[in-house]
């Protein structure tokens, strides 16, 4: 943290990438209460005289700081000193589009865990909606190819802000704020398209949820839409994208079409959880993009994440509870050994020209 103040920009970046490294992988809430002013002056003086990657980083610290001190007065604090100056940067053409995207994300995950009044959720609302809008690229074009990231990541914090919004706000945007969306999905950039269809799923989820219908001429076009997108063949785009979009677009169009969504499970630790909704997936991989591979850590023991995903307060396991659960390793070589085993005959049935083929 004292390295956040040097005078070298390499430094700082360095301490920023630590400091990003330990808030991801610990819980620290209690070693930064004391500390959390002298942070967030260091962390608004990098994002004002940084440049580039240092102002990304900063966001992207910034945003972990405010998860480490959660809900409370302390992480509303930091929300609000900083807000502005979040702003500021995403809405500033001239500045770096990593910086930008860094404070899109920062300005969506800290509204979304400290944000205390209304009108802070919904002007980052606005700001945010401002980024990925096709309006926003000020080229008449129906969707935004410039920045593709940052439009993705305006997007996501977007609709993640939308997953906490009050009903008479959601209303608003389902009446017609909404139909800003399917012009997304004919974007290039194959995240943007995916994440597109992903938030149009969210709308119709709240919509069901708040008894609201959306069927009318302009869901049919979408669903048109949509159905081109879950079946797309072309080979200019690269393989592997192609099916990734299929497969989550197949997903999309049945949500929409029956109302049934895929359920994922997520195992951390001795614990498991559901993601059985839009809203709860949205909110998931939201935070696992800011924690990366810490998600499992923060799961188990960041009181805020678990209130969030209603897993109750941390389990606290003894020597013995934790020997026990752990597997050795001769049982993880006998378990793959018997599954390649059947892996292996399984395929072998299938691949014998003698077989029948249905």
């Amino acid at each position: 943290m004292d390295s956040l103040l040097d005078k070298s920009a390499k430094t700082r970046q360095a301490a920023l990438q630590s400091l990003r490294l330990a808030f991801s992988s610990k819980t620290l809430s209690e070693f930064l209460l004391e500390r959390r002013l002298m942070l967030t002056d260091s962390l608004e003086k990098c994002l004002k005289k940084g440049k580039g990657e240092e102002q990304a980083l900063a966001g992207t610290v910034l945003t972990l700081l405010c998860l480490q001190m959660g809900s409370g007065p302390e992480g509303e604090e930091v929300f609000r000193s900083l807000k502005p100056l979040l702003v500021s940067v995403l809405t500033d053409r001239v500045a770096s589009p990593s910086a930008r995207q860094s404070c899109a994300t920062a300005l969506g995950m800290c509204c979304y865990i400290a944000a205390a009044d209304l009108e802070d959720l919904i002007s980052c609302l606005s700001c945010l909606e401002g980024i990925f809008s096709p309006a926003s690229t000020g080229e008449g074009s129906s969707a935004p190819t410039q920045h593709g990231p940052l439009h993705c990541s305006a997007l996501q914090s977007w609709s993640l802000l939308l997953t906490i919004c009050p009903p008479s706000h959601i209303k608003s945007i389902l009446d017609n704020r909404w139909l800003k969306l399917p012009p997304l999905l004919s974007s290039s950039s194959v995240a943007l398209r995916i994440l597109a269809g992903e938030t149009i799923a969210l709308v119709f989820e709240l919509a069901q949820d708040m008894e609201e219908d959306l069927g009318h001429q302009d869901t049919e076009f979408l669903r048109a839409q949509l159905k081109v997108l879950a079946t797309e063949s072309n080979k200019y785009r690269a393989k592997t994208d192609r099916r990734k979009q299929r497969s989550i677009f197949r997903d999309i169009l049945r949500f929409i079409e029956t109302g049934e969504y895929q359920e994922e499970t997520i195992r951390f630790g001795l614990e498991c959880m559901y993601l059985d909704s839009w809203a709860r997936q949205r909110t998931y991989q939201a935070f696992k993009e800011v924690l990366g591979s810490g998600i499992r850590h923060h799961l188990q023991n960041n009181e805020l994440l678990r209130e969030i995903f209603g897993l109750g307060p941390p389990l606290v396991l003894d020597a013995a509870a934790l020997k026990a659960s752990k597997v050795s390793r001769f049982e993880k070589h006998l378990y793959n050994s018997a599954a390649f085993k059947a892996r292996t005959k399984a395929r072998s049935r299938v691949r014998d020209k003698r077989a029948d083929v249905l």
